[in-house]
């Protein structure tokens, strides 16, 4: 049996769709949660270069960065690779080239969501003043989520299944239904006039496995 190791930090964040790919094929895993002072030690295998330990975290962090995902002896890093992987693996990744073609694109639709957002994140990373964080909310993350809501919504009318694409769930309803509840803290009235998306937001947190998993995994703000 094939042994899965996850590493992240203590959020949501980039590991959250493999977490909830884990959870929606009750596919046991380790989910390993570093804080950032072990972090910083271990990242890049050379602060401590006689360390066994220091050894294997350089092994497991081919990049230097997180989430990296252990298959056996394998590492696998970058976020959307572990997400497509498992969604392969687990049968989440779309039933024809088709649709996989249209969760890879709609995947890549999410990255540009947070190219764009980006300097209001930065801004509400570093705490800084309530109103230059409005300032940057209006000016880069409002446009951005009008532009990402128009093509979701695109997408899901066209849809036989209420998820992104006619035959079920994949890893891209998992994504996006776990970005959402981020948006809906930075403005709790983000999805108004957006039935189809909070529809699609409803139906993946009301999926068994997933509702289960959101029960009992730690509180995190992202």
């Amino acid at each position: 049996m094939v042994q899965y190791k996850l590493y992240y930090f203590n959020f949501r964040g980039y590991a959250e769709p493999a977490r909830l790919l884990f959870a929606l094929s009750k596919t046991p895993y380790e989910d390993v949660r570093l804080d950032f002072e072990d972090w910083a030690k271990h990242k890049n295998g050379k602060q401590y270069p006689f360390s066994f330990f220091n050894f294997i975290y350089f092994l497991e962090m081919p990049f230097e960065k997180m989430p990296v995902l252990k298959i056996d002896d394998f590492a696998l890093p970058q976020s959307y690779a572990i997400n497509r992987y498992l969604a392969r693996q687990f049968g989440y990744a779309g039933k024809t080239p088709l649709e996989e073609a249209t969760v890879d694109a709609l995947a890549d639709l999410m990255k540009d969501f947070f190219q764009e957002a980006g300097p209001f994140y930065m801004v509400q990373r570093d705490k800084m003043a309530s109103e230059e964080l409005e300032q940057k909310k209006k000016e880069f993350f409002d446009p951005a989520l009008e532009k990402l809501f128009k093509y979701f919504e695109k997408y899901l009318k066209q849809s036989k299944s209420g998820f992104f694409v006619d035959s079920g769930v994949t890893w891209i309803d998992l994504f996006v239904a776990d970005q959402l509840i981020t948006i809906e803290s930075i403005d709790a009235k983000s999805l108004d006039g957006h039935p189809e998306i909070l529809k699609l937001r409803d139906q993946v947190l009301a999926i068994p496995e997933i509702k289960e998993w959101i029960a009992k995994r730690p509180q995190t703000p992202f």
